[in-house]
Formats: C-alpha cells, sequence, structure tokens
C-alpha cells in the first residue's frame, strides 16, 4: 500500500462523555475513529494501510460526525449502516465485518467471532485483527468479551469498553482488569 500519493481526508472531532472523539473521512466513508488520546495510535494504522495522508479539519464530513453523536446521545444504532472505508488484509476485513454483526446491547467472544469466520482456531487472530480496527465503536471491538466473560483489552481503555457496553444496555460488565 505504500508509494501511494497523499491521501487527503476530511477529520472532525467531538466530545462525547468518555472523551474526545477522531471523525476521519475518506469521501462519504468513515475511514477512521478514535479517542483523540489515540491519535498517534490513529495514524499509525492509517499510514500503514493506505500510505500517506493528510486530513483537512472539516465539519460534520458527510453527516458522520452527526451519527457519532446520536450514538453518544443514546441512539446505539446510529453507526450501523455508516459506510465504512475498511483498508486492511482480507482476514481483517472478514474480522471487522463480522464485529457489524453483534449489535448494540450484545456481546459475542472472540472463540465465537473466530467460528463465525469458519475459522474455529483463530480466536488470537480475531483479537489481533481487533488490535488493529481502525474504526472504534463503528467497528464494534469493544462487544467483544474473553470467554469467561471478562472484559479483555481495548485500544481506549477498559474503562471506555465498560462505558460503551452499558451505554448500549447491558446491565452487567465484568469488573475484572482484563
Amino acid at each position: 500500500m505504500r508509494g501511494r500519493s497523499l491521501l487527503a481526508l476530511a477529520i472532525d472531532q467531538i466530545d462525547t462523555p468518555i472523551g474526545r472523539v477522531l471523525i476521519v473521512v475518506e469521501g462519504r466513508a468513515l475511514i477512521a475513529l478514535d479517542f483523540a488520546d489515540c491519535t498517534e495510535r490513529m495514524h499509525r494504522l492509517l499510514e500503514q494501510r493506505v500510505g500517506q495522508v493528510a486530513t483537512e479539519p472539516t465539519r460534520d464530513p458527510a453527516g458522520l460526525s452527526s451519527a457519532v453523536r446520536r450514538y453518544f446521545l443514546g441512539q446505539t444504532d446510529a453507526l450501523q449502516q455508516v459506510p465504512l472505508a475498511m483498508h486492511g488484509t482480507e482476514f481483517q476485513q472478514k474480522a471487522w465485518q463480522a464485529l457489524r454483526t453483534v449489535p448494540p446491547g450484545a456481546t459475542s467472544t472472540y472463540m465465537d467471532q473466530a467460528k463465525r469466520l469458519g475459522a474455529p482456531h483463530a480466536a488470537r487472530a480475531v483479537g489481533r485483527a481487533n488490535a488493529l480496527n481502525p474504526i472504534a465503536i463503528a467497528v464494534p471491538c469493544h462487544r467483544l468479551i474473553g470467554s469467561d466473560g471478562s472484559l479483555t483489552g481495548y485500544a481506549g481503555g477498559l474503562e471506555r469498553k465498560r462505558w460503551l457496553l452499558r451505554h448500549e444496555g447491558l446491565d452487567r460488565v465484568d469488573h475484572a482488569s482484563g
């Protein structure tokens, strides 16, 4: 993917109850969504996938900032159908698409996701794909938990993962440190 010309992306940021969120848009599709304190990680993931990028501050690009706001205001399905630009390996893209089948208010395990992908022994590979997910919340890696029901790693931090799950209607969220 390297060697491409500079890719121009629109970027917006909004404040949420769990911190400032960055919304990055390629054309009319969400290419990255991350927390402002994860900016370096977000840029690194973008550059690994599409090469060098330049971001242009844009108010509500393609209406996607509005969709993110609706999610945080309680319309937890607001990001279910937003268009995505998911650049990654074939396996990563399949893993990320599978994540989108886990509805708000539900969880799945890494093992269940691996089985859903037809690779029942690939739970670790699913975990790795999740760790490289560039589109937090809209590609809901926060909905994956350990087979024992424990919360496991989340790039935005376990407190944010716990908040997101509660926001989506899960009454009981594991308190393990993961």
